[in-house]
């Protein structure tokens, strides 16, 4: 049986995550004492092949640091993953303001900002430890419902995931890459005319990349450099490895570069993943 531990400070996106996995199929249990997780899984473990629980500050036991004990004692036919959702506390603290709902700390007379920084602390445990971590800082909840569902579906097979993600520097680094190349440097369609208002996906964007020679040689060293560094990646038990591309507005050059190196390493694996988050943000 799979199961797969949903955590997080609130505010951060739980709620999505889990409907994202009922959605795929999970059995999903919101909110259950996570004392009574060992005897949960005895319980369904002969009817559902696929399992979520939620674990946050709610359902702590007195000591976190007791969580990887509890999780010991499950049966040992189940494979573990936890995925664990954050954001910035400013975000943190906007998405309280603007929902008026009460953080589960406010109760012990603290402020939202101490009740946020407190929940990373008794948390602490799980997200040092998780198997996927999260930053929803800078993603809408449908796009974090399409991220959740790509991760999830992507550890199907067992070996590393490659995402390919493009991105605009004006809009900001995405939190979550693990490397991140930069192609503002590059001939720009932007300035053209005829190719402005299209993106690294249309035929004449593609074909106006393709002729100039640095955008090449540029594709080629960054294929090279994953091609030398990820079997060392994939050694030291790595489930997902990101490589963010980024221009100025994410719509032209890093989306063509994300696409051809996605394309150059299907050729060699199957488990490999695009993203392209500013590809629809109107240029100003």
């Amino acid at each position: 049986m799979k199961l797969i531990i949903v955590s997080g400070r609130s505010g951060s996106g739980k709620s999505v995550a889990l409907r994202v996995l009922e959605d795929l199929g999970y059995y999903c249990v919101d909110n259950i004492p996570i004392n009574l997780l060992p005897a949960l899984i005895h319980t369904v473990i002969n009817d559902y092949e696929n399992v979520a629980v939620s674990l946050d500050v709610r359902n702590l036991p007195k000591d976190p640091e007791d969580i990887p004990e509890i999780i010991a004692y499950l049966p040992r036919a189940v494979d573990v993953n936890t995925l664990f959702l954050d954001a910035d506390d400013k975000d943190l603290i906007r998405r309280f303001s603007e929902t008026r709902r009460l953080h589960p700390l406010i109760k012990e007379n603290m402020t939202l900002e101490q009740a946020i920084t407190r929940e990373k602390s008794l948390l602490e445990p799980i997200s040092t430890n998780a198997d996927l971590y999260i930053n929803t800082s800078q993603l809408t909840p449908h796009q974090l419902a399409d991220l959740v569902r790509e991760r999830i579906l992507g550890k199907k097979t067992g070996s590393m995931v490659l995402v390919f993600k493009s991105f605009g520097f004006k809009h900001g680094i995405p939190i979550d890459a693990d490397y991140v190349f930069d192609a503002r440097f590059l001939p720009n369609p932007f300035w053209e005319k005829s190719l402005k208002g299209k993106t690294g996906v249309d035929a004449e964007v593609k074909d106006f990349l393709a002729s100039q020679a640095i955008v090449t040689k540029f594709i080629w060293q960054i294929n090279s450099f994953m091609m030398t560094w990820l079997p060392h990646l994939e050694r030291n038990n790595r489930s997902y490895v990101t490589i963010a591309i980024g221009c100025t507005g994410g719509k032209h050059r890093s989306v063509y570069i994300a696409e051809m190196l996605a394309k150059n390493f299907r050729k060699e694996r199957e488990d490999i993943q695009t993203h392209h988050r500013d590809i629809h943000i109107k240029s100003t």
